[in-house]
């Protein structure tokens, strides 16, 4: 028994078996061990974890063909077809991989993540288009200046036909836009003479002044107000356009006069309803001395014709008519209200606003 045990062992030293065809390769990491089995068994000694040594055989040939199939496939023969297709799955995923060391349980995290797909393909196509179309695109000088050709006799084609139109109706676009923009400046300066920032206390003394005039030659001459609103009107609007620059001072003089002798000598009217267009105007525009000159010198030429009125004129009276107070004043007047009106909606504007 000794001698067989011996036999073993020197056939297992020597890599020879005497039921292996060829020696098994002997790996310092394999499971299994020579070790004596102990006192009582004599000099017999196996393998660990094996009761006989028929069973150790045969799981050591398996054991070593498995090892040397997944270990070493170059040198592994492989199955006709009587193998497990499992296996055969396993060994070329294996043989993808190369030799790994990582073990078996933790070789499905290894696989390979898909790739992300592309967000914006078609941009990525068109980049691609451009840099390999960049030659016919910027590169050929011949094309380049033929579409510059091109683009330079359209520009001068678009000129001719705008200056063909601007020949014939270009006097009346001029004047349509200098309209449009007289318009919107007029209105700009209304809002700002008039909702923002009009002169209220200058427009309350225009109207008490000229008020004052108009009621002196009411008191002289009946009806002489209502006989000529539009001399007063038109009187008006001169002195506005005083006060504004629009009208110069002599022109403004030379009108006052011709409004004068326009009255006198061919309305024939007395000398009460001939100044009144003009000490009006005065009195509502003129500086503080000229404004107490006219009324003054007005005052005393109506006490003089009302002395020279006869006893019968004065005592004769008119058809009752409504009273009219010029333009002028009345949009003084409108002037007045709108602009308290924007400032009490602007103050409870503010007001709601902040409560």
């Amino acid at each position: 028994m000794a001698s067989v045990v011996l036999a073993a062992c020197g056939s297992l030293a020597t890599g020879s078996s005497p039921r292996l065809g060829a020696p098994p390769p002997f790996s310092a990491k394999s499971r299994s061990c020579l070790h004596f089995s102990g006192p009582n068994h004599g000099k017999d000694f196996t393998f660990a974890g094996a009761s006989s040594p028929k069973p150790f055989l045969s799981r050591a040939r398996i054991g070593f063909a498995s090892r040397i199939e997944r270990r070493f496939p170059a040198f592994a023969p492989r199955n006709g077809g009587g193998g497990n297709s499992e296996t055969s799955r396993v060994d070329e995923v294996d043989e993808m991989r190369g030799q790994s060391t990582m073990p078996e349980r933790f070789r499905h995290l290894t696989k390979e993540a898909p790739d992300r797909p592309v967000r914006w393909p078609w941009v990525v196509a068109l980049i691609f288009l451009v840099y390999a179309w960049r030659t016919v695109l910027w590169e050929l000088t011949n094309w380049k200046r033929t579409m510059l050709a091109v683009v330079r006799f359209l520009g001068y084609l678009g000129k001719m036909i705008l200056a063909v139109v601007f020949h014939h109706v270009g006097d009346l676009v001029t004047k349509l836009i200098r309209c449009i923009e007289f318009c919107l400046y007029s209105v700009r300066y209304a809002y700002a003479s008039v909702v923002a920032f009009a002169p209220v206390p200058e427009l309350m003394r225009v109207i008490l002044f000229a008020t004052a005039v108009l009621a002196i030659a009411e008191a002289t001459v009946p009806d002489s107000v209502n006989s000529q609103s539009h001399l007063l009107t038109l009187a008006g609007f001169f002195g506005f356009g005083v006060v504004k620059d629009f009208v110069p001072v002599l022109l403004f003089w030379l009108f006052l006069f011709g409004l004068s002798c326009y009255s006198r000598f061919i309305k024939k009217k007395d000398y009460i309803s001939v100044l009144l267009p003009s000490a009006a105007v005065l009195a509502a525009v003129g500086e503080p001395w000229v404004r107490g000159l006219v009324m003054g010198s007005y005052m005393a030429v109506a006490i003089f014709q009302h002395s020279k009125t006869s006893e019968e004129l004065q005592g004769r009276k008119l058809p009752a008519t409504g009273r009219r107070l010029p333009v002028p004043l009345l949009l003084a007047a409108l002037a007045i209200g709108v602009h308290l009106a924007a400032k009490w909606i602007r103050y409870r504007h503010l007001t709601w606003m902040i409560a």
